[in-house]
């Protein structure tokens, strides 16, 4: 295995050891109410890897056999970002997304999901309602 592919498994190891579904979606907390909150972060990490091996410098070292294995330098590394997003309401009635800070045109798209997923379900519902009674 060459040294930057030892670098660069070492890095994601640590990275998938610090980042899970958990930090995502946080765990649910049931309210007094009933209704089930859960937390709804956003996840964003970027990483890098590189490295060269170098030539030797002086004449001793150049005259050695030239199929011995050059130095290696190299490096990696990897910056998280975690930002709280908001909270997804659930009770009998509704779901809801409780979001908080700067919007843009795929949060606002992301809020409405639950919205529509609870309307849906009061279509079906009143359907279901009107067949009874007739």
């Amino acid at each position: 295995m060459h040294p930057i592919e030892n670098i660069m498994q070492t890095t994601m190891t640590q990275i998938k050891e610090m980042v899970d579904v958990n930090t995502i979606v946080g765990d649910a907390v049931i309210s007094p109410d009933g209704s089930t909150i859960i937390p709804v972060s956003k996840v964003s990490f970027g990483f890098v890897a590189g490295g060269g091996e170098y030539n030797q410098t002086s004449k001793d070292q150049a005259n050695q056999d030239q199929n011995s294995e050059k130095p290696f330098a190299g490096g990696a590394g990897a910056g998280i970002s975690i930002q709280p997003m908001g909270f997804v309401i659930v009770n009998d009635e509704s779901i809801r997304m409780l979001s908080f800070g700067q919007k843009n045109m795929y949060d606002k798209a992301i809020e409405t999901i639950p919205q529509i997923i609870t309307d849906i379900r009061n279509m079906f519902k009143d359907k279901e309602y009107e067949q009874d009674n007739f």
